[in-house]
C-alpha cells in the first residue's frame, strides 16, 4: 500500500509538470473579435465598430472604436469578462480524501467549469449581473498596446499577457456601502470554491460527493454528473448565506414547473433557484442546426452560462460572436491559494483572456444554467425560452408541449 501511495504521488507530480507545459498556451494565444459583429456575453451585448473616418491612409488601426446606441464598449466588455470568476486546475492543495492526488490537472476540468457556472449564479444572486470588479482593467496592458498596427481592419485583439506589468487606469473611488458589500461577497463566493474539504463547493467536497456515484479522484466527470454534484453540495451546505438559494437539475432534458416553484405557497415563490439543464445537442457530434438555439440561450439575461467544451476537454461557455463561442478555459494549472488569509490575492481567480471556438467543434453533451431570483423571473424565463424554441425551430418542441392530459406537464423542453 505504501508503494502504491508513493507511485500515485510521483504520478501526480509528473502529470502536474506535464500539464503545465501542455496547457501553457492558454494565456499566450491571441483572440480576435470582428469589429463589425456584436459580441454577446451572458445576456449583454457589446459592439466594437470601427470608425472608418479615423482610419489612416495605409489602413493601419490608428482610429478608435465606438459603440452604437445601446451597446457596451470595448472596455465594458473587458471589465465584464474579467469580472467573471475563473476557476482552473490547481496544484499543491491538501490531499484529496482516499487518494494521493494534490492536483486536478488533467482530469478535473468539468468540475472546474461547473464551479464557474455556479460562481456566476452566486455573483448574480448576491451582487447582481451589472457588477464589475474594480481592478478588472488592471489585468490588461495600456490602451496603446490593445490594437495591433497594420492588422486586418475587421479584427480586434482582446488579449494580453498575464505576467506583464499592470497599469492602473484610474484612481480608486471612495468606497460606498454597496461597494463594500460587493467586495465582501466577491471574496466570500471565491472562498466557497477553495480547494479544501471545508469549502462548500470546493473540489474536495465534490469528489467526496461523487463517491456515492462510483466516482473517485482522477476520473472523468461529465456535465450531467457535475450538475447533480453541485446540487448535492448545496443541499448539504450549512452556511446561512446559502439558504436562500436552491439548485434544480432538470429531468430528461425537461423543466417541470411544480418542481421549481409551488405557486400556491407565497414563501416558496420568493426563493431563488439556479436551474441546471443537462442536454445533448446531437449524436456523436453537435448538430449545427442547434447553434441558433445556443445563441438564443446565451442572449438571455437570466443565463449563467453553459458547461460544455470539446470532446474530453471542458470549457465554460459565456457568449458568442457570429458562429464562434466565447469561453473561459480551466486548463491552466495554478498554485493553491489559501483563502483563509486576510486579503488573499484575487488575480488568479479572474481570467485576462477570452477564448473563441467554432460552434461545430462543440461536444454535444452540455449543461445549461439559468438563475431565477423569484417565481416572476421563472415565468419570464419560460416565456423567453418558448420564443427561443419557436425561433430556432427545435425539432422536439411540439412533442414536449403536447403532453397527454393528466400527466406531469413539462414547462420547458430541451434537446435530447
Amino acid at each position: 500500500m505504501e508503494a502504491s501511495g508513493a507511485d500515485d504521488k510521483v504520478k501526480s507530480m509528473f502529470l502536474s509538470a506535464w500539464h503545465n507545459v501542455k496547457y501553457s498556451w492558454v494565456l499566450r494565444t491571441r483572440t480576435y473579435f470582428r469589429r463589425n459583429s456584436p459580441v454577446f456575453l451572458l445576456g449583454k451585448c457589446y459592439h466594437f465598430r470601427f470608425e472608418d473616418s479615423d482610419s489612416s491612409p495605409d489602413g493601419s488601426d490608428s482610429g478608435s472604436v465606438t459603440n452604437e446606441e445601446g451597446f457596451g464598449t470595448v472596455d465594458d466588455f473587458r471589465k465584464d469578462f474579467i469580472s467573471r470568476i475563473w476557476l482552473t486546475y490547481r496544484e499543491e492543495f491538501p490531499q484529496l480524501e482516499g487518494s494521493s492526488w494534490t492536483t486536478d490537472c488533467g482530469w478535473g476540468c468539468t468540475l472546474r467549469t461547473g464551479q464557474m457556472l455556479l460562481a456566476q449564479g452566486l455573483l448574480v444572486h448576491f451582487i447582481g449581473r451589472d457588477w464589475f470588479w474594480s481592478k478588472a482593467l488592471d489585468l490588461y496592458r495600456p490602451e496603446a498596446d490593445f490594437w495591433l498596427q497594420n492588422s486586418a481592419r475587421k479584427l480586434a485583439p482582446i488579449e494580453a499577457s498575464y505576467n506583464e506589468p499592470r497599469t492602473s487606469r484610474r484612481p480608486a473611488p471612495t468606497e460606498s456601502e454597496d461597494e463594500g458589500q460587493a467586495k465582501f461577497y466577491h471574496r466570500k463566493i471565491i472562498s466557497w470554491f477553495c480547494d479544501h474539504l471545508a469549502a462548500d463547493f470546493g473540489i474536495h467536497r465534490l469528489i467526496k460527493l461523487g463517491n456515492s456515484s462510483g466516482k473517485v479522484a482522477g476520473d472523468w466527470y461529465g456535465p450531467a454528473i457535475v450538475s447533480h454534484l453541485l446540487r448535492k453540495a448545496k443541499e448539504e451546505s450549512s452556511d446561512p448565506e446559502l439558504q436562500g438559494l436552491s439548485i434544480y437539475v432538470a429531468q430528461d432534458c425537461t423543466i417541470y414547473r411544480d418542481d421549481v416553484y409551488d405557486l400556491e405557497d407565497k414563501s416558496d415563490c420568493d426563493k431563488s433557484v439556479l436551474i441546471l439543464v443537462p442536454v445533448r445537442l446531437g449524436g456523436e457530434r453537435t448538430n449545427t442546426e442547434y447553434f441558433e438555439f445556443v445563441k438564443g440561450i446565451l442572449c438571455l439575461e437570466y443565463c449563467v452560462g453553459i458547461i460544455g467544451g470539446r470532446p474530453k476537454q471542458s470549457y465554460y461557455f459565456v457568449g458568442f460572436q457570429d458562429d464562434s463561442l466565447i469561453y473561459m478555459d480551466p486548463h491552466y494549472c495554478q498554485s493553491f491559494v489559501d483563502v483563509s488569509t486576510k486579503d488573499f490575492p484575487l488575480e488568479s481567480f479572474h481570467c485576462p483572456s477570452p477564448k473563441k471556438m467554432p460552434f461545430k467543434k462543440m461536444d454535444p453533451s452540455c449543461t445549461i444554467g439559468f438563475y431565477c431570483r423569484n417565481a416572476q423571473d421563472f415565468e419570464k424565463i419560460v416565456d423567453e425560452l418558448t420564443k427561443n424554441f419557436k425561433n430556432s425551430r427545435e425539432p422536439s418542441y411540439k412533442n414536449y408541449f403536447n403532453s397527454p392530459k393528466g400527466t406531469k406537464a413539462p414547462v420547458v423542453p430541451f434537446p435530447l
